[in-house]
Order: C-alpha cells, then structure tokens, then sequence
C-alpha cells in the first residue's frame, strides 16, 4: 500500500514538474502570443468551443441516461443489446468519420459538427448509466419494496442514488472526450479552439498552436474536475467510503 502511494505521488511530483517546464517555456518563447494579441478572436473561438460541447453533451445526457433507465427495467430489457450496440457505432467509426457523415447530411458548419459530437458522447453515458442500475443491490429494492416504496420511489430513492457515481464518471468521460474531439469541428467548418490549431499545423506555426491546444487542455482538465466535485456533491457519503474502502482493499 505504501509502495502504490509513494508511486502516486512520486507520479504526480514528475508530472507537475513537466507542466511547470512546458509553460516556463511557451512564455519565455511567447507561445501565447496570439491570446494577447487578438483577444476578441480568442474569446470568440472559446464561445463557439463552450457551445459546441455544452449543446452536443447536454443532450447526450438528456438521451443517455433516460435511456439507459429505461432499459434496465424488465419489460424493455430485452432491447438492450439493439440500443447498446446502436450507440455503440458512434464510438467503433472514427470521428473524422462521424463528421464526415454529418457533414454529408446537414452541410458544412456548426449544425453537423453538433450532431456528430452528440452521437459520439452516446456510449459512454449509457453504458455507465446501465452499469451503475445493475450493480444497485437487489437485496436493497427488496427491502425498498416490502417498506412500501413504489417502483418509481425505488428508482429516484434507492437505484439513481446509489447509481450517481458511475452516472457521472460517465457524463465526465463524455464532456472530456468531447472538449478534445470539438477541435475537429474546424474540418468541416464548425469552428472553436480547432482553427487555431489547425492553422498551426498548416503554417508550421507553434504560437497558433499553442494558443488553442493548450486552452482546450486546461478547459478538459477544469471540466474533469468540476465533475469530480460533482461526485462527492452528489454521491451519498457512505457509497464513496465504501467505494474508497474498496479500492483501497485492492
């Protein structure tokens, strides 16, 4: 046990060490120039990046987890296989593909980048969403049921609850994938912090590059931390000690 920690944090030490170098060294060489010099432009591109994200995933979420509710009911269980491997698509075909397809039916711009980003946040929502319902103990809606609790009353009292932490490890894991995947939206004219990194690449020029890549990263990393707070919000206290407790036994 002592061993992991000390390789955790020993990890963790070398990997703070390597950020500190890399923005020692983008500011010394002026990487962000482009963010000093055309705020407007980089504010503009952020907004289109935010809403590229928020709209796709939001209603992935609003598809994704009623669905996956859905199906882990017994009458609709026997869909779950079509539903799952349907979904499943957005993830197997790669997502230059998605957004070529998109782009196929609805044009170039912010429409098509849209609909491909939401079918490639599919799986992971769902698939969480089903894990979560089905490792709810049963023996817990047993005793739900013989206290009186309706179906309805079990599922927002006893399975979303105890459900919520691998609900939103998968939303997290969705908004993180996507913030990376929107930068794609430049390719078929959806725009964001992509354009500026690919009109890096095409000009060989690391101060455009930078000045979106980065951003996208540290917006993935806040995202992916505002979600972790989320959790702890959220997730009954006695569900994460017994999680904790769980991993720790490993």
């Amino acid at each position: 046990m002592n061993a992991k920690k000390t390789l955790a944090t020993t990890t963790k030490i070398i990997l703070w060490l390597l950020v500190i170098v890399f923005f020692w060294w983008a500011l010394s060489n002026h990487m962000f120039s482009k963010i000093v010099e055309q705020p407007a432009q980089f504010i503009s591109l952020l907004e289109t990046h935010l809403k590229l994200v928020s709209i796709s995933a939001g209603i992935a979420i609003l598809t994704s987890i009623p669905l996956g509710i859905l199906i882990t009911r017994p009458k609709f269980r026997k869909f779950e296989w079509l539903i799952v491997n349907t979904a499943n698509l957005g993830q197997t075909i790669p997502s230059l593909a998605i957004l070529a397809l998109a782009m196929g039916f609805l044009g170039i711009g912010i429409k098509a980048a849209i609909v491909a980003l939401y079918i490639y946040s599919l799986l992971p929502i769902l698939q969480n969403t089903i894990a979560g319902l089905d490792s709810v103990n049963p023996a817990t809606k047993d005793a739900a049921k013989g206290m009186g609790l309706t179906s309805t009353q079990i599922l927002f009292r006893v399975e979303l609850p105890s459900a919520a932490y691998s609900i939103l490890a998968g939303v997290r894991t969705a908004v993180v994938l996507n913030i990376g995947t929107a930068a794609l939206a430049y390719l078929i004219g959806g725009g964001g912090l992509g354009v500026w990194i690919f009109t890096g690449i095409q000009l060989f020029d690391n101060s455009f590059l930078i000045s979106g890549a980065v951003p996208v990263t540290l917006l993935a990393v806040i995202v992916d931390l505002l979600f972790r707070g989320l959790q702890l919000l959220l997730v009954p206290k006695g569900l994460r000690l017994a999680r904790k407790a769980a991993i720790d036994s490993v």
